[in-house]
């Protein structure tokens, strides 16, 4: 079957919640890849939504945090305090899943202004939500982002939810819980963090693309892991599903 680009990204997402217990969604591309997860490679994956929803089970995908059908689907639905304060800083979530306006080499994560400063921004996000305590809490998080130069910058225009910081130890300094950013999956590769540097890395790319694609999609100078490897092109299966999915 032939596939976009976007497919391919929302698949590669899908697989990296393989084996994973718990995860914190947001909405947009993280919830299309968290839930074709749930459709296929790990029919248990307990979804958590921020406004309280826990192992929720959407039949399609859902318009917002308070979608009502994630209520309706939960297996429990608590206040948003407790989904904070109990589940999330407490470190019982497996792995975040949040998408970006704007990424740096170490994956800080901007949803917040765009241009000028916070006052006088050119462009107004839509803002943090519950992104800073997932980033800063949850055992891991996976990243899904459209890569272009306008996403991909070299310095973000406003932290909204800390990466890798300045590079290593800056999470440990700011006494953050979490591994951070372990995985940037893109529609045209997936980049993870240099062990020592925290610099991210273009270690996947998918079929089709060339690295030279990938660097000049990156507004700093892209590092490229030396096994560089190729994704798994889409299964039937798998874009079959998140067809039926998207279209619900």
């Amino acid at each position: 079957m032939n596939y976009e680009a976007d497919e391919m990204m929302s698949i590669a997402a899908a697989r990296a919640l393989d084996g994973v217990n718990a995860c914190f969604v947001g909405i947009g591309l993280p919830s299309t890849g968290a839930n074709l997860s749930r459709r296929t490679n790990n029919p248990d994956l307990v979804l958590v939504y921020e406004a309280g929803a826990i192992g929720a089970k959407p039949p399609r995908l859902p318009l917002s945090i308070g979608d009502g059908m994630l209520g309706e689907t939960a297996d429990a639905v608590v206040g948003v305090p407790e989904i904070f304060n109990y589940w999330v800083q407490s470190g019982r979530i497996d792995v975040g899943f949040l998408g970006a306006a704007q990424i740096d080499r170490y994956a800080n994560i901007n949803t917040t202004v765009i241009g000028g400063d916070y006052d006088n921004p050119k462009v107004r996000l839509p803002g943090a939500g519950g992104a800073p305590e997932i980033a800063a809490s949850c055992g891991e998080v996976i990243v899904i982002v459209r890569q272009s130069t306008r996403a991909f910058v070299e310095k973000v225009d406003f932290v909204t939810s800390v990466g890798h910081g300045d590079g290593p130890g800056a999470r440990e300094k700011l006494g953050l819980r979490g591994k951070g950013p372990t995985r940037v999956i893109t529609d045209l590769g997936i980049l993870e963090p240099d062990l020592d540097t925290k610099e991210l890395v273009l270690t996947h790319l998918h079929p089709g693309v060339t690295a030279e694609q990938a660097r000049e999609a990156t507004g700093w100078e892209l590092r490229i892991a030396e096994d560089l490897r190729t994704t798994e092109p889409p299964s039937d299966d798998e874009l079959s599903k998140l067809r039926e999915l998207v279209a619900a």
